[in-house]
Order: structure tokens, then C-alpha cells, then sequence
């Protein structure tokens, strides 16, 4: 019997000092895979408190908890109000990570929790945000005609609406025909874009074209390619995702682009320093460092760093009257072109109406013409899925398999977030949500249910500003 127990407790000891150990090793080198699961819900529950207003609670069960690893289910996030810092640690305990909100900046990853660096890299005031006025939309937010009953219809049809809906919105001839929100969310909550971010960044870069700052065929971009084959990329290159620039997009493991947005301060770092993979637009590899890589660029060529935090509201938000938009930037002061736009469902309607009017607004030319034409030319890399202008053609499948009009191009993001540009429709499609793609879901099927519910094009329109539609240039 004595022995016995001298063995149980030995068993017990070693299980103990094994609990010590693996503790210990979760406290002093917690695994990447931990690190990347606490950034993402510090970021995602800190933008979510802080630029759209929701409940801490709710964002980490809903939006990190419910769609994603079984192990984010045993992360848990703590918010401090006062300063602006959102903590994520597994368990409550293990490998922990951080966020921070910085006013109208919004919120940023702060992997190393060096806040003082990353207060430091935004030391500017952000411009002052327009407010939202009675005019009718896209004026302004107040509605003007009758909703659509049969496109009404079609949005409450959760067949196209498809599962965990946040907001869609319909423009024809330049004005909201219908709109619908799932629960808990309005046409003033400020919603993600994820990757549809990368054509609004694109845009941006597009607007320092008018103003003779940048071109398509500029290379020699980056410090780092100074003396390398990385020089001859263009421009070009990385709007096409065509840099030949080696890059994991890869979200089910830890990849280059879950260490670019939640362990590394700096975004830039690790595409600028990728190494070469392919001869530039020789090879097509959807690239989230290709977006990073543009804002850096493009913040570069506007001067300053003040006029560069600036320029996206005085170039463009402004301008479209999109009063909601807030663009994030990493920790170290470049902005997230990848990833992290929030803007209400309105205001993604009207960037998307302004792409349908080639880039005027209000009769005011705000991109060069030929620039949207380069979002609609598909790549020959991409075996004409991708288009030269960080913007899509066939996501999923080609358009014609859908039955769709050959003409409309997208914006994508993860998560289920969508953007249909039908130029022959004069349509705009937003839709936006919480829909994993394992759910199948395609919104392929709601903007040919929403066409088919429309009157046939060829009557007069209305739009919010006059556009000559321009051939599609590279």
C-alpha cells in the first residue's frame, strides 16, 4: 500500500511540474499561433468598442469567438476606456496582446505593447470629420424615393442575403432603391471592409496621380530594392498583385499575412524585405504586403507626414462625403491599405458609386481617366480573375457562369463582405456581414436576384455626379 501511494504521489509530482513547466513556457514563448489569435481579437474588439460602439462582450463572442479557431473560444479581452487599450490573453493568461485606439485614427495592433512608440508614430491631429447633413443621399443621409418593394423583397430573402448579414445596401441611377440590416446593426453603424479596402487604398494612390505624384511605371520604390532585381517592380506591379514579391496569404496557419497584421508593429517590414519569387508581372499571388507596401508609398510621395495622415480625407472621403470613414494605420504610422477601412453601409455605396462614375464626383474629376478603366482590365497573370487596379472580376467564378453582365467588376473582403459595380446596370450592390466563406455563401446570387427584380437599363438616370465612362486602359 505504501508503495503504492510513494507512486501516486511521484505521478502527481511529475504532473504537477509539468503543468509548472508548460506554464512557464506559455508565459516566456507563448507560440505564434496564440499571439496571432490574442492580436486579432485585441484589434478586432478594440475597433469594434471604439469606432463603431458596440459591446466589448458581444464583439468577442460574435465577431471573434463564433466564426473563427475553436481556440479563440478561450481567449478573453479586458478594455480600458480611459487610455484606449484593449488586452487579449489566452486562458486570461497566456501570450499576451494588445490594441490601441487613437481618436479619429481609430484603433491599431500593438503587438510589442510599446504604446508609447505607437502613440508617438501619430502625433498629428487628425482632420476634422465632416458631419452627415439631412440632403438626400448620397448628399447627405436623408432618403429620397420610395424603396423598391421587389428588391426590398429580394434583401429579406435570406437566400441571398445570405447568413450572418450586417447591412446591404442597393444604389440604381444614383440613389438608395433599397437597403437592409441585420440585428443590432443601422445605416450609422461603421462596419469593416476587410480586403475591399485594398481598392480604396488604390483609389487614394489613384488621386496623387491627378496631381502628378506618382505613375503607373515608377519603380525603384522601396529603400530596401535600391540594389536588386526588386527595383524593376512598378506600380504597376503591385496593383496587378504581380510584383513577384513571395507572400503567404495563407489564413488558416500562422502566414506572412497573419504576421504582417498582428505581430509585427511595422506592416511594411516583411514585404519590403520578401524575397523574389517570379520576374515582375509574370506571376499572380493575392498579396494583402502588396496593399501595405502601396500605402507606403504613396504616404511617401504626399510630402509629409502630416499632410500624409490627412491626405485620405482631404483626397477622398471628403470629397464623397463619406463622413464615417476611418482608416487605420499600423503601430509605427503607415496605413492598413489591406484590411482596416470602417465606414457605414452609405458611405461604401458611395465610394462604389464614385468608381461606377469613373472617378468624378459632383462633376469634380478626383481620379485620372483611365484609373477605374484599369480596375475593370483584367490581368493576364490572374487568367482574368484580377484587375490592375486592386479591384476584381471574377471572385469565385467568372460572371458569365452566374449569368451576370459582363461589365460588373468587385470589391471583396473577408468575412463575406461585398461590393458589385455594374456600370451597363448603373448598379452598386454592398453588402457586408459576419459569413466565414466555409458557409458557401456567393453574392453572385444576390446581385443577380437584384437584377433581375430591376427595371432593364436604357431609361434615364440619375446620378450623384456626371461621368463619360471611358474604355477599360491598362
Amino acid at each position: 500500500m505504501r508503495f503504492v501511494l510513494r507512486v501516486l504521489k511521484a505521478l502527481a509530482l511529475v504532473v504537477v511540474l509539468i503543468i509548472a513547466a508548460g506554464t512557464g513556457w506559455l508565459f516566456a514563448w507563448p507560440p505564434e499561433l496564440l499571439r496571432v489569435g490574442d492580436g486579432y481579437a485585441a484589434k478586432i474588439v478594440c475597433s469594434n468598442v471604439f469606432v463603431a460602439g458596440r459591446d466589448a462582450e458581444d464583439v468577442l463572442r460574435d465577431d471573434v469567438q463564433a466564426p473563427g479557431n475553436p481556440l479563440l473560444r478561450l481567449v478573453r479581452v479586458s478594455v480600458e476606456r480611459d487610455s484606449g487599450r484593449v488586452t487579449a490573453r489566452f486562458m486570461g493568461l497566456f501570450a499576451s496582446s494588445y490594441a490601441l485606439y487613437r481618436g479619429a485614427l481609430g484603433c491599431t495592433s500593438v503587438p510589442d505593447g510599446n504604446f508609447e512608440a505607437a502613440i508617438d508614430a501619430v502625433p498629428f491631429d487628425a482632420p476634422a470629420k465632416m458631419q452627415a447633413n439631412d440632403a438626400v443621399w448620397p448628399q447627405g443621409e436623408g432618403s429620397g424615393n420610395q424603396p423598391d418593394g421587389k428588391i426590398t423583397t429580394v434583401l429579406a430573402d435570406s437566400r441571398f442575403a445570405g447568413p450572418a448579414m450586417r447591412a446591404i445596401v442597393v444604389v440604381r441611377n444614383g440613389r438608395i432603391v433599397a437597403e437592409a440590416y441585420g440585428p443590432g446593426f443601422s445605416s450609422k453603424t461603421p462596419l469593416i471592409g476587410w480586403s475591399m479596402t485594398k481598392t480604396v487604398n488604390a483609389a487614394i494612390l489613384g488621386r496623387l496621380m491627378l496631381d502628378g505624384k506618382v505613375s503607373f511605371d515608377d519603380d525603384h520604390l522601396m529603400p530596401q530594392w535600391k540594389d536588386d532585381p526588386r527595383a524593376r517592380i512598378k506600380v504597376s506591379d503591385l496593383l496587378g498583385m504581380e510584383s513577384g514579391l513571395a507572400f503567404n496569404e495563407d489564413y488558416g496557419s500562422v502566414a506572412d499575412v497573419t504576421r504582417m497584421l498582428y505581430l509585427d508593429p511595422d506592416m511594411v517590414s516583411l514585404p519590403a524585405n520578401a524575397p523574389m519569387e517570379a520576374a515582375p508581372g509574370q506571376r499572380f499571388r493575392y498579396s494583402s504586403g502588396t496593399a501595405a507596401l502601396l500605402s507606403r508609398i504613396w504616404m511617401d510621395r504626399v510630402g509629409n507626414a502630416q499632410a500624409a495622415f490627412s491626405y485620405p480625407h482631404y483626397a477622398l472621403f471628403s470629397p464623397l462625403g463619406m463622413t464615417s470613414a476611418v482608416f487605420e494605420l499600423d503601430a509605427r504610422g503607415t496605413f492598413a491599405g489591406s484590411s482596416y477601412l470602417y465606414a457605414t453601409a452609405h458611405d461604401w455605396a458611395r465610394f462604389g458609386q464614385f468608381l461606377l462614375q469613373d472617378g468624378v464626383w459632383n462633376g469634380r474629376r478626383l481620379l485620372p481617366e483611365g484609373f477605374v478603366g484599369a480596375m475593370r482590365t483584367p490581368t493576364t497573370a490572374s487568367n482574368g480573375r484580377y484587375t490592375q487596379g486592386q479591384a476584381w472580376l471574377a471572385p469565385g467564378g467568372s460572371n458569365a457562369a452566374f449569368g451576370l453582365p459582363e461589365d460588373t467588376f468587385w470589391l471583396t473582403g473577408h468575412d463575406g463582405q461585398s461590393m458589385a459595380i455594374v456600370p451597363s446596370a448603373n448598379l452598386v450592390v454592398v453588402r457586408l456581414g459576419l459569413t466565414p466563406g466555409w458557409l458557401g455563401y456567393q453574392p453572385q446570387t444576390l446581385l443577380k436576384a437584384v437584377l433581375a427584380a430591376s427595371p432593364q437599363p436604357g431609361g434615364p438616370q440619375q446620378q450623384a455626379g456626371s461621368a463619360r465612362q471611358v474604355p477599360p486602359q491598362p
